[in-house]
């Protein structure tokens, strides 16, 4: 919201100073929405933020034409604009995925005191894009570019999970994935990732190689989208299946505060 826009705001002269309540006015306007309450009336609008009717439509009225909201034209109800993701547009487009999961990545080894990476999906593949060695001296590591394309990796179920069972088919189908070949353990395998889904986090307990555990969990974006997965991997010797559920819990905790970072709904972190 430019100055001009804040001096039409309260219909002050161009050349006055605005006020710094003026500007905050404007802003409690825009924060007055919310996912549970996308879209209020004038009314609504005045009543959240404790001001006249008159002066927040002269404030509606100017952050639509900036972009910031649309008005309905049939019921004459508010929502977000599209102006607001271009004015975010230079900090989100710097939040890059890496760099914000890496401290937690660092974090979660040296909680664990195993492996852990971040993955991202390429269409067809899990790939590792940042990775944090575990300190010990056996442990189990995968080079930065390193893609994995079977359906048990515990990150490509974390990413299946989210898929329309109609695609995932089409991935197996054509060989650009490897999956259940018995159409019996293709259902199993849904069913799985129905689990995955609802638990937060998948694991991959010695079904791809018999010496090594992995377990990962959804890491999401301003939009709710998932973007990556964070991943811990270790020597099967070294946890025991009543490890299992803490360790991920630990890394889905570590998942949600890199999508907090990257700006996710609190919704969509659940």
């Amino acid at each position: 919201m430019s100055v001009d826009d804040v001096d039409r705001l309260e219909g002050q002269d161009a050349d006055a100073k605005p006020s710094p309540s003026v500007l905050l006015n404007g802003l409690r306007v825009l924060e007055s929405f919310s996912i549970a309450e996308p879209v209020l009336g004038v009314t609504e609008i005045a009543r959240k933020v404790d001001l006249h009717k008159s002066s927040v439509s002269r404030m509606l009225a100017t952050l639509e034409k900036a972009g910031y909201v649309e008005r309905d034209e049939g019921t004459g109800r508010y929502r977000l604009g599209l102006g607001l993701i271009a004015l975010a547009g230079p900090l989100l487009a710097n939040l890059d995925v890496r760099r914000v999961a890496l401290p937690e990545l660092e974090g979660l080894t040296r909680r664990t005191e195993e492996t852990s990476a971040l993955m991202v999906w390429n269409g067809h593949e899990s790939v590792v894009v940042e990775q944090v060695p575990s300190p010990k001296q056996v442990k189990h590591t995968a080079a930065v570019g390193t893609r994995y394309d079977t359906y048990a990796s515990s990150s490509i179920q974390v990413f299946l999970s989210e898929m329309p069972r109609a695609e995932i088919e089409r991935l197996f189908d054509r060989r650009l994935l490897v999956g259940p070949e018995e159409q019996d353990s293709r259902k199993e395998y849904f069913d799985e990732l129905n689990d995955t889904h609802d638990r937060g986090y998948a694991v991959n307990d010695g079904r791809t190689s018999i010496e090594e555990v992995g377990i990962s969990a959804p890491v999401r974006d301003h939009r709710g989208v998932l973007v990556a997965a964070v991943m811990l991997s270790a020597p099967r010797f070294r946890v025991p299946e009543s490890m299992l559920e803490a360790l991920g819990r630990s890394v889905a905790e570590s998942a949600r505060r890199v999508s907090a970072r990257l700006g996710a709904p609190a919704a969509a972190r659940d």
